[in-house]
């Protein structure tokens, strides 16, 4: 969790009517949308994960006893996380969609899916709860709404059902579908930002939300029920829960962790300060840590680029990659603060050279695999999920190719840029030689994508009509597999449809097997390489 952002504007006022005045609720949004990637670690500073989506959530959320539907899930590769904003009252939920709504329409380029819900609730109850307990509103129940609180509601629901194509409203029945179709899309992670008032802070899990934005006082219990909505780990990218408060509730969070935890459990449960992380620090046993400059001076001094290969012993390799496991590891947490872009010293080409010694290693000791962490002799672990999170995209190499060719071909620096990001990529490594071939074949373009695209899809279907051919598969049972392939983002390898596909072979004497474990293995190979371009 972060320390919160402190509202300077307003610090000392404790009146709801300056702190969701106009002119702060745009501030609050505008910061929000500027920010919102980097909170929750999408595009540059993303974190690539698996995840079993759920793919009829309005048939869950509609059915009478969920019971009798069966859960239809497909694996979607996702890209960082999602986010809910609590606010302190329904006027301020109202005021925060409408700027929402006027921020995103003014920039083409922001497509953030915004929703909001609340319904009828004692909000002030809050104040005379000692324990700062949460009153959760009646998520079946919207009739103890004021006429406006209510229609602003219905007009909100309006704009969700024409994002997700659904027919809810306010009546009993369809808001408690409502809530439950919200539920389910903020754990898919098809929703961005959830704005409440007190849903979703007690009791709601999901393990693809990873930021709270905070507008509300809270405080004791009500104050940790509300934080704990992030901390559902997931991977090695989401460690920790990421709070972003715009009102001061440190003291709030201090009293609240040393009464329901003990006088030391800030230090366990609070992340430390942007300073601590980046210049080191001890923690409360006395341990010194170490920061990232003093991890990149390490980096820097005992593995210089310009003699990597030259010193790479087997020993000095297990440090290389504990080493920049560890500053991995930091930007990770660095990553989440606003001040990082500005301070990172780590140039952006140096990185990618690192990356890419790091990725040789890990293919030296253990193959080229793709497993979330790799223990190599028992001392020694590949954060492949951190590694994803500066991952380069095709868009970016393609942008180069285009300036390369702008150049008229001669600009040689641009190839060795393309080199070091290609080979310091997870994703694209395995494309490595369709991009080369690519750059050879065009030696001019007015449109590169378009180039690309059509590139590509020759590849592809001259390299499956081959795979086909070779290993005498059933040809249109073989496309559709591995279209269906690429529209779930995974090759499955078990189960009737990898079997379809297979040509007649005995099923006595071990043939089948062979036969299936060779057509796995081609295809595994065609899919990593053509798989997201």
């Amino acid at each position: 969790m972060k320390d919160g952002i402190k509202d300077k504007e307003v610090s000392g006022i404790d009146k709801e009517s300056a702190l969701s005045s106009d002119q702060r609720i745009k501030a609050v949004v505008s910061y929000i949308i500027e920010h919102f990637d980097q909170k929750t670690k999408r595009n540059a500073n993303g974190g690539v994960y698996e995840y079993r989506a759920l793919t009829n959530i309005a048939e869950n959320a509609t059915a009478k006893n969920r019971t009798d539907i069966k859960e239809k899930k497909i694996t979607k590769h996702l890209n960082g996380f999602n986010s809910i904003f609590c606010v302190q009252s329904i006027d301020s939920a109202i005021k925060y969609y409408k700027e929402f709504k006027k921020q995103i329409a003014a920039s083409p380029s922001c497509a953030l899916k915004v929703a909001m819900i609340y319904s009828f609730g004692a909000n002030e109850a809050e104040k005379e709860n000692e324990n700062g307990f949460v009153d959760d509103e009646n998520s079946d129940d919207t009739t103890g709404l004021d006429v406006v609180s209510r229609d602003y509601l219905e007009s909100a629901i309006k704009d969700y059902n024409a994002l997700f194509g659904t027919e809810y409203d306010t009546s009993s029945e369809k808001f408690q579908n409502y809530y439950k179709d919200v539920s389910l899309r903020t754990k898919n992670r098809e929703l961005d930002i959830l704005i409440v008032v007190n849903m979703f802070l007690t009791g709601f899990d999901a393990t693809t939300l990873n930021t709270l934005w905070v507008d509300k006082n809270l405080k004791m219990h009500g104050l940790l029920q509300a934080y704990s909505r992030t901390n559902r780990i997931l991977n090695s990218v989401k460690t920790f829960g990421n709070i972003v408060c715009f009102r001061d509730l440190s003291k709030e969070t201090d009293e609240a962790i040393a009464l329901f935890g003990d006088k030391d459990a800030k230090g366990k449960v609070l992340l430390k300060s942007f300073l601590d992380y980046y210049n080191g620090f001890t923690d409360e046993s006395g341990k010194y840590h170490k920061g990232y400059t003093e991890l990149l001076d390490d980096l820097k001094n005992n593995f210089p680029l310009d003699a990597f290969r030259d010193i790479m012993t087997e020993e000095s390799k297990k440090k290389f990659v504990m080493l920049f496991g560890a500053i991995l590891k930091i930007r990770n947490i660095l990553s989440t603060f606003d001040q990082f872009d500005l301070k990172d010293t780590l140039p952006v080409n140096d990185l990618q050279d690192y990356k890419s010694h790091y990725l040789d290693i890990h293919d030296q000791m253990r193959g080229d695999k793709t497993d979330k962490k790799e223990n190599i002799n028992d001392d020694i672990v590949f954060e492949l999920e951190l590694i994803k999170q500066v991952d380069i995209n095709i868009d970016y190499i393609l942008l180069l190719v285009s300036k390369y060719h702008k150049s008229n071909c001669k600009d040689s620096t641009i190839l060795v840029d393309i080199k070091k990001a290609v080979g310091g990529s997870m994703e694209l490594r395995s494309k490595k030689e369709l991009i080369e071939e690519f750059i050879a074949s065009v030696n001019y373009s007015n449109d590169v994508q378009d180039d690309w695209q059509k590139f590509i899809q020759k590849k592809k279907s001259t390299e499956l009509d081959a795979i086909i051919k070779d290993l005498k598969l059933k040809e249109v049972e073989a496309k559709v597999f591995i279209e269906n392939s690429f529209r779930d983002g995974i090759l499955k390898t078990s189960g009737t449809d990898i079997d379809g596909i297979l040509p007649p072979v005995s099923r006595f004497g071990g043939g089948r097997s062979k036969v299936k474990t060779n057509v796995i293995a081609a295809l595994s190979v065609f899919f990593e390489k053509y798989f997201g371009i």
